[in-house]
């Protein structure tokens, strides 16, 4: 019994855990590397909302996404294409984008996103 009560705290415990600490980090203003490209990144019980700061004149919608430990993930609609953004902490202040899914596949803007990355820092609270 012992075993198993240690095996399920290994197993679940650490990464309910996680996924609670790890929301904090995600709250607060983000931008992207080496533009003015900015979002206002808010998370309440796992619940992820984005607030466009500055688009540069894209116009893109967002659906409430998921947080699960230092991943974030939120649907986006952008130029006829619908995907799933996909966002990895680095570190409390940075985080990994890429589109981990964009259909229709033939539209431009999928196969530009293909295979690409953006680096986004936090810049305020």
């Amino acid at each position: 019994m012992r075993i198993l009560v240690l095996t399920l705290l290994i197993a679940f415990g650490p990464q309910t855990r996680a996924a609670e600490d790890y929301a904090q980090y995600w709250n607060g203003v983000w931008a992207a590397e080496g533009t003015l490209f900015s979002v206002e990144v808010t998370v309440v019980d796992g619940r992820v909302e984005l607030r466009q700061l500055e688009s540069l004149g894209f116009q893109w919608a967002s659906s409430a996404g998921r947080v699960a430990g230092s991943i974030l993930e939120i649907e986006v609609d952008y130029a006829g294409v619908s995907g799933v953004i996909r966002a990895r902490l680095e570190d409390a202040g940075t985080a990994i984008v890429f589109a981990r899914t964009c259909k229709p596949d033939f539209m431009v803007v999928c196969a530009l996103a293909r295979n690409r990355q953006a680096t986004f820092h936090k810049v305020s609270e």
